[in-house]
């Protein structure tokens, strides 16, 4: 298999953190603190902070969107129960 040496990054985690450089192809990888993959933030201290951050930011964002669309906020029509 093939890699497509831009693509691949290299993060280094724990607390003593020993900045190795690594090469593919004789091309440094590119270092980094963070990485999203597959809609997860994964950091290099393993803190859930930055998706905690983003999924209140998202939240925050669609509730503004409901709460300028919407003007008749009564609980009955913004919660159709099914039955």
């Amino acid at each position: 298999m093939m890699f497509n040496v831009s693509k691949c990054k290299v993060m280094h985690i724990g607390k003593v953190q020993v900045q190795h450089h690594y090469y593919m192809n004789s091309q440094q990888l590119e270092v980094v603190d963070e990485e999203k993959h597959l809609g997860i933030i994964i950091t290099n201290d393993l803190k859930v902070l930055q998706q905690c951050q983003l999924a209140v930011s998202k939240a925050s964002r669609i509730l503004g969107l409901i709460n300028r669309t919407i003007e008749y906020k009564h609980p009955d029509i913004l919660l159709n129960e099914a039955i």
